[in-house]
C-alpha cells in the first residue's frame, strides 16, 4: 500500500517582503523562502502551499488581509489567468527598481564581478501598446477559469484564441482585450474569431493535430504597416479546408483594409515553427517595413525584429554610445540576426563584420545594408563557435571592437576563448538574460575590466530586462 502524503500546509498572514525571480514575489517562512505569483510587496496574505522542498517552497494567495499600500489596478481583464504581465499590480517605477536589483544581483551572486560605473537602467517611454509582435494560438479546448468552473454552467462553445495557459499544452485561454500592442490586435483577433465561429470553422486539436485553424501571427511597424500571417492546417486534397481558408482570407482583406501584408501558410506538422515551410502572399506585400533614425529594415514572416521598436532604438544608442567608435575600427557583430545593430552602428565604423546561426536572418541582414546604400558591411551564416576561429579572425582581421548580442543562454564557451583570443580593445555585450551575461563576464574579467553598465527595460510589467555591458583590455 502506497503512503499517502501529506497535505500541503496554509500558511496564514504572511508579509510579502520581496520580488524574486521569474517575477514571482518573495515572503518567508520558519526559514524557507515562498515563492508567490501576483503579489506585492506589503502584501498580508494566506498562502496555499503548492510545491514544498527543503530550502524553498510555491504557494498561491488565497486570501488577503491587507493590500500593499503599492499596489496598483491592473489594466488587463485577464490578469491573473493569462500568465503574462505579472507585474501589472507593481507600480512602474518599482518594476525599474527590481529590475535593476536583478542585474547588480547577477553580477555579484553569479559572476561575482564588478563594475566601474552604474548607469541608471532605462525605463521604456509606453508602458502599454508597446509590442510589434504578438501570437494567438487556435484551440479546441478553451481554457476554463476556476470562477467558470465553479459555477457549472455548460458551455456550448469550447473553441479559443489567445494565449497558451502556462503548465497545459493543450489549453488556450480565449483573449478578448491585450493592451500589449495596438488595438488592431483586438479588432483583428476578434474579428477572426466572429467569422470562425459564424462559419463553423475548426479549431485546432493540437492532441489530435487536427483542425483548420492553428496559428495567427501579426506585426506592426512604425510606418504604420500591418502584417498578418494564418497559420492552417489541412492537407493538399482537402479542397473544403483549403476553400475555408481562402473565404477567411478574402474577409480579413476586405473587412481590415489596413493590413497591408496579408500571408498564410500551411503546417501539419508537430510544431507551429513555420521556418521551414513556404509562406504564401494573398494580398499586399510579402513584408513590411520598420525605421530607426535613417534607416529602413525589411522585416519578413520569418525575420527576427526587437518587438519593442521604440526601445529598442534606445538600447541600440546604447550599445553605439558604449562602442566608441571613431570611424577607423573594425567591428564584429556577434548573433548579428538581421543585422539591426550592424547597420545602425555601420556609419561609424570602418567596416562591420556580422555572423548569425540563421541563414534566412543574413539574408535579411545583406538585405538591409542594401537598401540603406550601406557597404562597409559583410555578413555570414552559420554555428558561432565554428565559424568564429581563429582562422576566420586571420583572414578577415583582428576587431577592434566586438559587439555580441548573444539568445538567453548566453554565449557558447567556445565563443568567449574566441573573443578573449582576439583581444579586442573593447566588447559591448548586450543581453537578454543578466544571469548567463553575469556567467560570461566572469571568464572575459580576467583580460578585461567592466568599465560601464546600463539595464535598459523593453519589456514593461515582466521581469524581463536588458542589459548593456562595456569591457576594456587592461
Amino acid at each position: 500500500m502506497s503512503r499517502k502524503k501529506k497535505p500541503l500546509p496554509l500558511l496564514e498572514q504572511i508579509e510579502i517582503v520581496g520580488i524574486a525571480a521569474e517575477g514571482k514575489a518573495l515572503a518567508r517562512v520558519e526559514g524557507r523562502v515562498v515563492f508567490v505569483p501576483y503579489c506585492v510587496p506589503g502584501d498580508v496574505v494566506d498562502l496555499q502551499v503548492t510545491k514544498k522542498k527543503h530550502s524553498f517552497m510555491e504557494a498561491t494567495a488565497v486570501r488577503f488581509h491587507k493590500y500593499s499600500p503599492l499596489r496598483t489596478e491592473p489594466f488587463c481583464p485577464h490578469f491573473g489567468v493569462c500568465g503574462g504581465c505579472k507585474w501589472q499590480v507593481l507600480p512602474y517605477e518599482e518594476q525599474l527598481r527590481w529590475k535593476e536589483q536583478q542585474v547588480r544581483d547577477a553580477f555579484q551572486r553569479i559572476g561575482h564581478v564588478e563594475a566601474r560605473e552604474w548607469l541608471p537602467i532605462l525605463g521604456s517611454r509606453h508602458q502599454q501598446q508597446y509590442r510589434n509582435k504578438l501570437e494567438f494560438g487556435f484551440s479546441n479546448k478553451r481554457w476554463l477559469t476556476w470562477e467558470e468552473v465553479q459555477s457549472g454552467t455548460t458551455f456550448d462553445v469550447m473553441d479559443a484564441v489567445g494565449f497558451h495557459i502556462p503548465g497545459a499544452f493543450d489549453k488556450i485561454l480565449d483573449i478578448t482585450y491585450c493592451g500589449l500592442m495596438d488595438d488592431i490586435n483586438n479588432r483583428l483577433r476578434n474579428g477572426i474569431r466572429e467569422y470562425a465561429l459564424g462559419h463553423k470553422l475548426t479549431f485546432f486539436d493540437l492532441r489530435a493535430q487536427r483542425g483548420l485553424l492553428r496559428n495567427m501571427m501579426l506585426r506592426t511597424s512604425a510606418t504604420g504597416e500591418v502584417m498578418l500571417l494564418m497559420q492552417f492546417c489541412y492537407t493538399p486534397d482537402d479542397e473544403v479546408s483549403a476553400k475555408q481558408a481562402k473565404d477567411l482570407m478574402d474577409y480579413v482583406h476586405e473587412r481590415f483594409p489596413e493590413v497591408s501584408s496579408l500571408l498564410y501558410v500551411v503546417n501539419t506538422k508537430a510544431n507551429d515553427t513555420i521556418g521551414d515551410l513556404p509562406v504564401m502572399l494573398h494580398s499586399g506585400t510579402p513584408h513590411i517595413f520598420e525605421v530607426m533614425e535613417d534607416l529602413r529594415f525589411k522585416v519578413g514572416p520569418k525575420s527576427f525584429y526587437q518587438t519593442n521598436t521604440e526601445q529598442a532604438y534606445e538600447l541600440y544608442k546604447v550599445a553605439r554610445d558604449f562602442a566608441g567608435l571613431t570611424g577607423e575600427e573594425l567591428v564584429y557583430d556577434l548573433y548579428t540576426g538581421t543585422g539591426t545593430i550592424a547597420n545602425f552602428v555601420a556609419r561609424k565604423a570602418r567596416k562591420v563584420i556580422g555572423i548569425e546561426y540563421v541563414p534566412e536572418a543574413i539574408e535579411d541582414a545583406i538585405e538591409n545594408s542594401r537598401l540603406n546604400g550601406i557597404g562597409n558591411t559583410l555578413f555570414f551564416a552559420g554555428d558561432m563557435k565554428d565559424i568564429l576561429t581563429e582562422d576566420f579572425i586571420g583572414e578577415h582581421g583582428r576587431p577592434d571592437v566586438v559587439i555580441t548580442d548573444p539568445p538567453r543562454a548566453g554565449m557558447h564557451p567556445d565563443v568567449v576563448r574566441t573573443i578573449l583570443g582576439a583581444a579586442p580593445q573593447r566588447i559591448v555585450y548586450v543581453s537578454c538574460n543578466p544571469a548567463t551575461q553575469a556567467r560570461d563576464l566572469a571568464e572575459l574579467s580576467a583580460d578585461y575590466e567592466i568599465v560601464r553598465v546600463r539595464p535598459v527595460d523593453m519589456f514593461p510589467h515582466t521581469h524581463h530586462v536588458e542589459n548593456v555591458v562595456l569591457l576594456e583590455r587592461r
